[in-house]
């Protein structure tokens, strides 16, 4: 698969102007950062995600890329942006960031820029459901609320909530099925509120998996209140992580990403990239929610192979819902050999783009121990990643 994210940012904001919020939603400040920048951020933090396409308001468009383009020297996502001009109904937006997307790919992540608050981890299940005998892959939660069908002001019928799940965004298609869908739709004149309904229409079966409770849409006036929170002197704090691999094995070794040609076998149950290791070691730290084993463990099949960038966008989106922010990485990797030096440049580039944080505060060094002990005599690589943190106050979601 080589997967894009279309990123719906294009809305007029109906409901919120109405009530005198002139900004548009997508706009909107939120922890320093215009809203739709945060969705961006999580779609950077998962490794299967190539690129993204961005559909703004016409009008603003020009104001938009240079928005994008100051927050790319900031705070570089570390995947390809592409800005285009939405449309004036949800399914003109999508219908022209797809024509922007390249000739590679072959699926696409469609999600509204007013849910900030999904996961990098959804993503990744999104992906996972996904098989050749559907069409696309949907979030949902349970209904609540007891739903009845209406007839004005009366009701007709009481629905059986066993049968009903509220939608939600990102939704996961095959690009040749979510092109279909839009061309028979404008064939025939169809609109829909989501690209999945009209796959439905079109045919195409829709699998809908557990979505996620804080996964909210800033829709009404109500809603701002959630980023309206303003969080005052946030505690610093540090993390240290380590780890450590014997050479030797058929792993073929991976720093923070990046591939390292011509260098020794690793012995691991995942990828054995040491340094990533060791980063969520130092993020978890932070945390104080304990090391790598208590959540990813080599007892489990499931973490067999798996890269460990998935198990850092997993912290991240951890250190994200407990309001960690990181501000500075300082990573020593020891070994004899290879020489990392040529490949600082790229993994200070990959952590920059999962976490977030600008290249300039993310520091590499990388001594040998002139012979001595275990890594001087070439039998394996240490790594340890020093971690500072604001840690900012949380503050319940009403």
């Amino acid at each position: 698969m080589n997967i894009w994210a279309v990123l719906l940012a294009a809305g007029k904001s109906s409901r919120l102007q109405s009530r005198g919020q002139i900004q548009k939603k997508q706009f909107l400040n939120y922890q320093g950062l215009p809203l739709f920048w945060h969705s961006i951020q999580t779609f950077a933090r998962n490794p299967q995600v190539n690129g993204l396409v961005a559909a703004f308001p016409e009008k603003e468009l020009q104001q938009s890329r240079k928005e994008v383009r100051a927050l790319q020297v900031e705070r570089d996502p570390g995947i390809p942006l592409i800005c285009v001009a939405g449309g004036g109904l949800r399914q003109e937006s999508v219908s022209k960031a797809m024509q922007a997307l390249p000739p590679e790919c072959t699926h696409v992540l469609v999600h509204d820029a007013a849910r900030p608050f999904f996961s990098p981890r959804l993503i990744t299940s999104l992906i996972q459901e996904f098989s050749s005998g559907v069409g696309g892959v949907i979030p949902g939660i349970e209904c609540k609320d007891t739903i009845k069908e209406l007839d004005g002001d009366l009701v007709l019928k009481t629905l059986s909530r066993d049968s009903l799940s509220a939608v939600q965004t990102p939704q996961f298609f095959s690009l040749q099925a979510l092109r279909d869908a839009h061309q028979q739709a404008l064939k025939q004149d169809f609109t829909a509120t989501d690209d999945a309904s009209m796959l439905e229409k079109c045919g195409y079966r829709v699998k809908i998996i557990p979505g996620e409770e804080k996964n909210i849409k800033i829709t009404t006036s109500e809603d701002l209140q959630v980023l309206g929170s303003q969080e005052k002197a946030p505690l610093p704090c540090t993390g240290l992580g380590y780890d450590v691999h014997c050479y030797g094995g058929d792993r073929s070794m991976i720093l923070g990403g990046q591939p390292i040609p011509g260098a020794p076998g690793i012995q691991a149950h995942s990828d054995g990239d040491v340094l990533v290791h060791a980063l969520v070691d130092a993020i978890l730290g932070c945390l104080g929610m304990g090391d790598i084993g208590d959540f990813f463990p080599d007892t489990d099949p499931a973490n067999e192979n798996l890269s460990s960038m998935v198990f850092l966008s997993e912290v991240l989106a951890m250190a994200q819902a407990e309001k960690l922010e990181l501000v500075h990485i300082d990573i020593t990797i020891i070994a004899q050999k290879p020489k990392i030096g040529p490949h600082k440049a790229s993994i200070r580039s990959n952590l920059a783009g999962v976490t977030g944080i600008n290249p300039g505060r993310i520091n590499i060094k990388a001594p040998t121990e002139e012979g001595l002990g275990f890594t001087g005599k070439g039998q394996g690589i240490k790594a340890l990643a020093l971690v500072s943190a604001l840690r900012h106050k949380r503050e319940m979601i009403h």
